[in-house]
């Protein structure tokens, strides 16, 4: 266990809210246990000055004690499956049941038990209301083929009510799922904390995806709806299940239920944009680039002796008559250019959010890495539109060349779930480029701080654009 990564998940802000708690609760028992001694002592004046104290040390735990455990409470509280949960207006029926069943008891007042009762029975018709309305309620979803960061892509949303006489009204529908298994900083809190509390905070806290808010589903009924979503980030997001709550009728309670959902892989595309670069890099893969063999292309290869199987149409009557010698000529095949995209040479990102932070889900934002990878996105995708043949190679992704829709969507799969670099890797360049032709077009994404090799940037079709 290493004490040092152990002090990162203690922030100042916890170590001051340890100690004005220790500080408060101990004189709130304090004075408390001096109002018992001087009631005991039979000096009156100590013990009224005492519990005046003892109501301030009270206010101020209910300000600087209670809201930061409820505030965890409640963020522990949705991980779990709990069947419901207060509401604040349910906070506030609960104290004021309380505060009235003491007053009602301790004075006998015959209209203080009605409003009690009237209180009571209200909670107890809310919370069975509530409960009676999540029941028996199916959900499916239908997610499009493609979807891309920070563009709106419709869901086909169906709840369905199974009840023969009672309606669903208020329900509230969401999707349940994680972006990775394991929190960011899985490494680090491994060897900070033991293994038994270390099991407990690697794994990624979940996300709730709200759908839509449906008013009212009939008995016997489903009520089918078009939402549309985005996601802000590029990833993955595993779905886990799916969860329907309701505050009906009376809003005391939301009463929550989980529905199994089979587990599917959505993978989020990188948002897509547009630069400069993209339309001048574009508009020079019009043309069609000889390759440096024998084919039936336009341009000349080479000159050649003619032999007894040749075309006569091919013979070179200028050359025959200069040299003597019948020639013919050999033309160079041609192909379309084919574009391999190269991503590399980032540093890691500057912004690392605190370990505490990263527990919590939190990832480190690399701005100039996700323009490489939205830049990339967006190219390929008018490549496979323009019929090239295209390949990328991000982090321990390389793939190869094609055209096909298919492997359009198994680069864009790639770009979804490269990782942020922690550290750039030597001669990365001059690695992704030893299987690279001499016709093909190698675009280079890269940071506007790293440096390329002079001897791998010599390569004639090669271009490097920074970030």
């Amino acid at each position: 266990m290493d004490v040092r990564l152990l002090l990162k998940l203690v922030s100042k802000q916890d170590l001051r809210n340890f100690a004005v708690g220790i500080v408060v609760v101990t004189g709130g028992l304090g004075l408390a246990g001096l109002t018992l001694y001087a009631h005991e002592a039979n000096r009156s004046r100590l013990a009224a000055i005492a519990a005046g104290l003892s109501l301030i040390f009270i206010l101020l735990i209910l300000i600087f004690v209670i809201p930061p455990l409820a505030k965890k409470a409640s963020r522990e509280a949705s991980q779990l499956n709990l069947p419901f949960e207060f509401t604040l207006g349910g906070s506030v029926m609960a104290v004021l049941i309380i505060v009235v069943g003491f007053s009602a008891w301790n004075t006998g007042n015959n209209l203080l038990f009605i409003v009690l009762s009237v209180m009571l029975a209200a909670s107890t018709v809310g919370f069975a209301a509530g409960w009676l309305t999540l029941r028996k309620l199916d959900i499916r979803l239908r997610f499009p083929e493609t979807i891309y960061a920070a563009e709106p892509f419709p869901i086909t949303l169906e709840v369905s009510n199974r009840k023969w006489f009672l309606p669903a009204f208020s329900i509230v529908a969401e999707v349940r799922g994680k972006e990775r298994e394991t929190i960011a900083a899985a490494d680090e809190v491994s060897e900070a904390l033991p293994n038994f509390i270390a099991k407990r905070l690697l794994a990624a806290p979940h996300t709730n995806l709200t759908l839509d808010h449906i008013t009212y589903i009939p008995p016997h009924d489903s009520v089918q709806r078009q939402t549309s979503q985005s996601f802000a980030a590029r990833g993955r997001f595993r779905i886990t299940d799916f969860e329907l709550s309701t505050g009906f009728p009376f809003g005391f309670f939301r009463h929550r239920r989980r529905l199994a959902a089979n587990e599917a892989d959505i993978l989020i595309f990188p948002r897509r944009t547009a630069r400069r670069e993209e339309e001048e890099l574009l508009s020079s893969l019009g043309s069609r680039d000889a390759l440096k063999t024998r084919g039936s292309g336009d341009d000349l290869l080479f000159l050649r002796n003619y032999e007894a199987a040749d075309d006569i149409r091919r013979i070179d009557w200028k050359a025959t008559a200069r040299t003597q010698n019948i020639m013919v000529r050999e033309f160079a095949a041609e192909t379309d250019a084919r574009v391999r995209i190269i991503i590399g040479g980032f540093g890691p990102a500057a912004n690392v959010p605190p370990l505490r932070e990263r527990i919590a889900g939190k990832t480190a934002h690399h701005p100039e890495f996700e323009a490489a990878i939205s830049f990339a996105a967006t190219l390929l995708t008018d490549l496979e539109s323009a019929g090239v043949e295209f390949s990328v190679s991000v982090g321990d992704a390389d793939l190869l060349l094609g055209s096909s829709k298919a492997h359009l969507f198994s680069c864009l799969s790639a770009l979804a779930l490269a990782e942020t670099p922690k550290s750039i890797e030597p001669r990365w360049l001059e690695i992704r480029m030893a299987d690279t032709g001499p016709n093909d077009v190698i675009v280079v994404l890269t940071s506007a701080r790293s440096g390329i090799d002079a001897a791998s940037a010599a390569h004639s079709r090669l271009k490097t654009i920074t970030f």
